[in-house]
């Protein structure tokens, strides 16, 4: 498959690959599938009603991955893709998703993202999303519908890693009897780009867990909002970190909220919002950076 430089660019800034690599993978780009490629365990179909995938993770599947990424480098495109994911009990998967955005115009992508994850089962997902070009309309609206079964573990990566003008990120999610779900989340926002992220998460089952860290910086005149709602049903354990950094004029509202619904349910939640202390900003002055150089040196450490 010939790429060109934009398309090469993105997919190694948000799916870590310099070339097509061998394995599970489905490649879409500019609204249609590109690349549907399966492996003995893992299989990948493109849907017949809705634009998208069906992926699914055979029990035989012990620490593969699956890269899934799209790209949208035409301007004036909207793509809008539904893909559901059916994990078997006992497999072990790692799932490389991820949406580049190049546009001079408006360009969007919205992703219908379902995971139906079986007893024991155990997924890592990374999603980066990235936008570049002169357009400002550049739009990313992931929705990620998680279903997790006695004892499964999901670990999720998300980025979004900047150039995005607008994005409205949804997560809901239910754990059964025994399952962990593991959310870190990191947004840049810059100029006046919105970010909005919400999750809700129902702890229906007994000593389910979930864990949610989010760190964001916003610069320029950009504005984000974080809310999130655990839910604790039983004997369960939630816990909600939001950590944000306001430079120039941006703007961060964290609502983290907890719903106990059992005397037995354990859910915390902290929010932190501030500044980069000026004493941070000196000491890596003297080593030679200038103050721009520093402050991004900063924002780097905190978003790593």
């Amino acid at each position: 498959m010939k790429l060109d430089n934009i398309t090469k660019n993105l997919l190694a800034e948000i799916a870590g690959l310099h070339e097509i690599p061998n394995g599970a993978m489905s490649f879409r780009l500019n609204g249609k599938g590109e690349l549907v490629r399966s492996t003995a365990h893992i299989e990948i179909s493109k849907k017949s009603d809705l634009p998208g995938i069906d992926v699914i993770i055979h029990s035989s599947c012990k620490n593969e991955a699956c890269h899934i990424p799209v790209v949208v480098n035409a301007d004036d495109l909207h793509d809008l893709v539904y893909n559901d994911f059916y994990v078997e009990p006992g497999a072990i998967v790692t799932i490389v998703a991820g949406c580049g955005v190049h546009s001079n115009g408006s360009g969007s992508h919205d992703g219908i993202h379902t995971f139906h994850i079986g007893e024991n089962a155990s997924v890592t997902y990374v999603e980066n999303h990235l936008a570049i070009g002169e357009g400002k309309n550049k739009t990313m609206n992931p929705k990620t519908i998680i279903k997790l079964g006695c004892g499964a573990t999901m670990t999720m990566n998300t980025n979004q890693i900047g150039g995005v003008d607008y994005s409205n990120r949804e997560t809901i999610a239910t754990l059964q009897e025994g399952a962990t779900l593991n959310v870190n989340e990191k947004i840049l926002t810059d100029r006046f780009n919105v970010a909005k992220t919400n999750f809700k998460v129902d702890l229906r089952g007994k000593e389910s867990k979930c864990n949610i860290v989010s760190r964001s910086v916003a610069r320029g005149e950009s504005e984000q909002v974080f809310k999130s709602n655990l839910i604790g049903r039983d004997d369960v354990f939630g816990h909600v970190e939001c950590d944000g950094i306001v430079l120039e004029n941006a703007r961060i509202d964290s609502v983290p909220k907890v719903s106990a619904r059992s005397n037995l349910a354990s859910l915390s939640h902290e929010a932190a919002i501030g500044k980069i202390a000026n004493d941070q900003i000196i000491k890596l002055m003297t080593l030679g950076l200038t103050e721009k150089q520093a402050e991004d040196k900063i924002i780097e450490g905190f978003l790593k």
